[in-house]
């Protein structure tokens, strides 16, 4: 069964299953739908946020307390994961609001945020703040281009390339957020370096 016929069929459960599972597919698939009138595109966004708020939290809380399950040892053997543990170094709190809208680091990410200084009740506010942010722009966004996207959701290699351009776009807007933080940051540095130079000893 097509993925457009399986959302439209289970409706805002199958929303809330396949954000965290398929991710954009489903979620830009399901606001098309929603432009068609066949589902409310509010439902949309909060059953998309929801779903993948839970996935991403129960990546995270079974990385922190079973480090040593195959499907977290297989994740922390990837390109993908060494790359987000690079970034989470200097780049904490921005990285886990921003990581749903970069390309290829969706599902390893929380596993990688799970072996960082973090904290547990910290990460579930940025995660839900993070999927409350992701949701409605991804819902918004197959509704606003409904006309456009709807005739070529049953080729697949269109929905490829749609959702190609959504997380390129993602990844760009992320990408100018940490390169502003941390410019930001050797700014501060500089600043604070000749101060300390003048410093008595």
């Amino acid at each position: 069964m097509a993925l457009e016929a399986i959302v439209a069929r289970y409706g805002l459960a199958a929303v809330f299953l396949g954000a965290g599972i398929e991710g954009e597919a489903v979620v830009l698939t399901a606001g098309v739908l929603a432009h068609q009138g066949l589902l409310p595109i509010w439902g949309v966004a909060i059953a998309a946020a929801a779903g993948s708020c839970l996935v991403d939290q129960i990546w995270f809380w079974m990385a922190r307390h079973y480090a040593h399950w195959r499907w977290i040892e297989r994740a922390k053997r990837t390109a993908a994961f060494k790359r987000a543990l690079g970034i989470l170094e200097n780049h904490l709190i921005l990285f886990t609001l921003s990581f749903r809208f970069i390309y290829g680091m969706r599902t390893v990410t929380p596993i990688a945020i799970s072996a960082s200084r973090i904290r547990k009740r910290t990460f579930v506010l940025l995660n839900a703040i993070s999927a409350a942010i992701w949701g409605p722009t991804i819902a918004w966004a197959g509704y606003a281009f409904g006309e456009m996207i709807g005739p070529l959701l049953h080729k697949a290699q269109s929905v490829v390339l749609i959702i190609g351009a959504v997380a390129i776009v993602g990844t760009i807007g992320a990408a100018k957020l940490l390169h502003g933080q941390s410019r930001r940051r050797r700014d501060d540095r500089a600043k604070a370096s000749p101060e300390a130079a003048h410093t008595p000893a």
